[in-house]
C-alpha cells in the first residue's frame, strides 16, 4: 500500500511539472522589428552581441547572415538561430541564450469606442478585458466585438467581450467567440506591447417618446438582441402620461423605406401578443397621450433619434 501511494505520488508530480500547451506563448512577447536583442553563444565569448532587429524583422548575426526572428519568442529565436549556425557550417552544436534588452514599444494603442482612447504602457502581457480597463472600459454605444492587430505581424484577430458576467467568452454564442482563422482563442488571449485593439460602434435600437429614459442603446444586450419589452425596461419604462397601447415601431425595410408598425406595449406586458426582437436603428415611439403627438410624423420622430442620447445596456 505504501508503494502504491508513493507511485500515486510521483505520477502526480510528473504530471504538474509538465508544460500546459499554449502557455509557453503567452508568458513570452513577441520580438518585433526595433527590439534590442541580447545574444549569447556558449563557449563561443567572441560571438556575443547586441543588435536590434531590422524592419523587415531580421537579426544581424556577426556570424550566419541575417535570420528571421520577428513574431517569435525569444525561445524559438535562440532555435532559429542555432540552426542557422548549423546550416551554414559554422558551428556543430551551438547553445544560444537570447533575452530582449529592450521593446521598440511598450505601449498598446487603444482606439475607437472606449471612454479614454490613446497609447497605455505595458510591460507584459495583459488580458483583454484588463487592456480594455486601461482605457476606463468600453463606451456606452461599443460593440463588444473587439479586433486585435499584433505588432509586427499585423494579424488580425476577433474577441467577444461576453456583458455577461456569467459567460466567458469560450462559452458565449456560437460565432461570438475570440477567433484566429477560425478557431477559438482561450480566454486568457493576451494583448502585448505594440498590438493595437480597435473598438468599433455598435448598431443602436431608439426607445422615444413618453419613456422614463429615452434615447439610443446598443441592440445587443447580454449576447442576445433585444425585444421590445427589454427596450421599453432599460429606457425607464413608460411614464403615467404615456399611450403603451398606442406605440409604433419604425423599421427600415432593404428597399430603403420605412415601416410604421403599430405595437401594443400593453398587450405584450399582459401576454396577449409575443414579444418581438428588434434590430438595428429600430426606433420604438411611445405617444405621449391619445391627443398630443399621437399622429407626430415619421420623420418627424427619426430626426429626434439622431440626437438621441446614447445609453449603454449593461
Amino acid at each position: 500500500m505504501r508503494l502504491h501511494k508513493t507511485s500515486l505520488l510521483l505520477i502526480v508530480c510528473l504530471l504538474l511539472s509538465l508544460p500546459v500547451a499554449g502557455v509557453a506563448q503567452q508568458e513570452s512577447l513577441l520580438i518585433g522589428p526595433g527590439d534590442m536583442l541580447h545574444v549569447v553563444v556558449f563557449d563561443e565569448p567572441e560571438l556575443e552581441q547586441h543588435a536590434r532587429v531590422t524592419d523587415s524583422g531580421e537579426l544581424p548575426l556577426l556570424m550566419g547572415g541575417n535570420v528571421k526572428v520577428a513574431a517569435l519568442t525569444p525561445e524559438a529565436a535562440a532555435a532559429a538561430i542555432e540552426k542557422a549556425l548549423v546550416d551554414g557550417h559554422y558551428l556543430v552544436h551551438p547553445r544560444i541564450s537570447l533575452t530582449v534588452e529592450q521593446y521598440a514599444t511598450q505601449n498598446i494603442s487603444i482606439i475607437g469606442a472606449v471612454k479614454n482612447p490613446g497609447a497605455y504602457p505595458i510591460t507584459t502581457g495583459r488580458t483583454v478585458p484588463d487592456a480594455i480597463a486601461l482605457a476606463g472600459g468600453l463606451a456606452d454605444d461599443a460593440s463588444r466585438n473587439i479586433v486585435i492587430q499584433r505588432h509586427g505581424t499585423g494579424e488580425l484577430l476577433t474577441y467577444f467581450l461576453s456583458n455577461d458576467p456569467t459567460v466567458t467568452p469560450d462559452a458565449s454564442a456560437p460565432g461570438a467567440n475570440a477567433t484566429k482563422n477560425g478557431a477559438l482563442l482561450s480566454r486568457a488571449t493576451l494583448v502585448y506591447p505594440g498590438d493595437t485593439i480597435r473598438v468599433a460602434r455598435a448598431d443602436l435600437v431608439f426607445a422615444l417618446g413618453d419613456m422614463g429614459r429615452p434615447g439610443g442603446f446598443p441592440v445587443v444586450n447580454n449576447d442576445a438582441p433585444l425585444t421590445v419589452l427589454q427596450l421599453v425596461a432599460i429606457a425607464g419604462g413608460t411614464n403615467k402620461t404615456a399611450a403603451p397601447g398606442r406605440a409604433r415601431l419604425l423599421r427600415k425595410a432593404p428597399d430603403g423605406s420605412v415601416q410604421d408598425i403599430p405595437i401594443s406595449i400593453s398587450d405584450m406586458q399582459k401576454g396577449k401578443v409575443p414579444d418581438r426582437s428588434l434590430q438595428a436603428n429600430d426606433i420604438l415611439y411611445v405617444p405621449f397621450s391619445f391627443m398630443k403627438n399621437a399622429s407626430l410624423g415619421v420623420v418627424a420622430i427619426a430626426a429626434a433619434a439622431t440626437g438621441a442620447a446614447i445609453y449603454a445596456t449593461r
